[in-house]
């Protein structure tokens, strides 16, 4: 017979001579998938709440979903469109850099907000035991709710400069999972870590800087992809950034150009589901310490 401690972190048995033996958890029985499928929720009771208080007590409300996005694109157009002239595929700059900052956005704030969730939550991590994935989790799936509302944008700055879209729903929703995973991923690590040692949120704004232009937000993949060649590299190099598949895949499933945007995206899940399995193999072999130190 087996049975768990309340922490969720060991299991103690009866051996055949009727002695309780505690054991700690190992390998894959660490991630403790059929105890967070069970509370599942509760993911939705705090989805709900980080949805609920995100524009609390604020003038434009869910405007800023709106607002943040399209202001970006509006500087990066005069800079990088007008005066830098970088290419755009064709596509005309303000809707080439929106596509790409409505995903971004979603990205960079989840990863900001969840890497915080767990310092935030201290006072429910040191009262009740529960899931404690569901915090950094909850602050990505409440995005969604902006992703959604921002993305319907488009369909204006695509009208206002004429511009035909090619919707492709299977790849764009493939697209907006893959960067989901990798938020998801980037959290985990960054979340425990800082719970560990504080100073990691004083990296996290400067690591969401770096990966922003790593990332084709302001200039496409093609642009780079043949550079790489030149130095040695293979073209396909530039997708090991899994966020490559998710801006091209997304930006493809509406402006067209599916063919090479299916190649990045196949790749960058591959490179999401290794960060993912490490990030909660990670987490929950410091999730024991959370309630001590936070």
């Amino acid at each position: 017979m087996w049975c768990e401690t309340s922490d969720g972190e060991r299991g103690f048995r009866l051996d055949s001579r009727g002695i309780v033996v505690i054991e700690p958890r190992r390998g894959l029985g660490t991630l403790r998938i059929r105890e967070t499928w069970e509370a599942r929720g509760l993911l939705g009771i705090l989805v709900w709440r980080d949805i609920t208080i995100r524009y609390k007590q604020t003038v434009l409300g869910v405007l800023w979903a709106f607002l943040q996005p399209a202001l970006t694109a509006l500087v990066f157009t005069l800079l990088f469109g007008r005066l830098a002239g970088i290419a755009s595929d064709g596509v005309p700059y303000t809707l080439f850099s929106y596509t790409g900052l409505v995903l971004w956005t979603f990205f960079s704030q989840g990863v900001a907000l969840s890497s915080n969730s767990l310092v935030n939550s201290a006072h429910i991590i040191t009262k009740v035991y529960f899931p404690r994935v569901f915090l950094p989790a909850a602050a990505i799936f409440a995005g969604l709710v902006d992703l959604v509302l921002a993305s319907s944008l488009i369909l204006v700055i695509a009208a206002v400069v004429d511009f035909p879209l090619k919707l492709n729903l299977l790849l764009g929703v493939s697209s907006v999972l893959l960067a989901l995973v990798v938020a998801m991923s980037v959290s985990l690590w960054l979340s425990s870590l800082n719970v560990l040692y504080r100073d990691v949120r004083f990296v996290v704004p400067f690591l969401i800087q770096i990966w922003l232009f790593l990332t084709p937000v302001i200039y496409p993949a093609s642009v780079v992809a043949p550079r790489l060649e030149a130095m040695g590299l293979p073209e396909w190099a530039i997708a090991l950034n899994p966020m490559v598949g998710a801006i091209e895949g997304f930006r493809s499933a509406i402006l067209g150009g599916e063919a090479e945007a299916s190649g990045y995206l196949l790749i960058g899940w591959g490179v999401a589901f290794f960060l993912l399995v490490t990030g909660l193999l990670f987490f929950r072999r410091t999730e024991a310490r959370f309630a001590d130190v936070v």
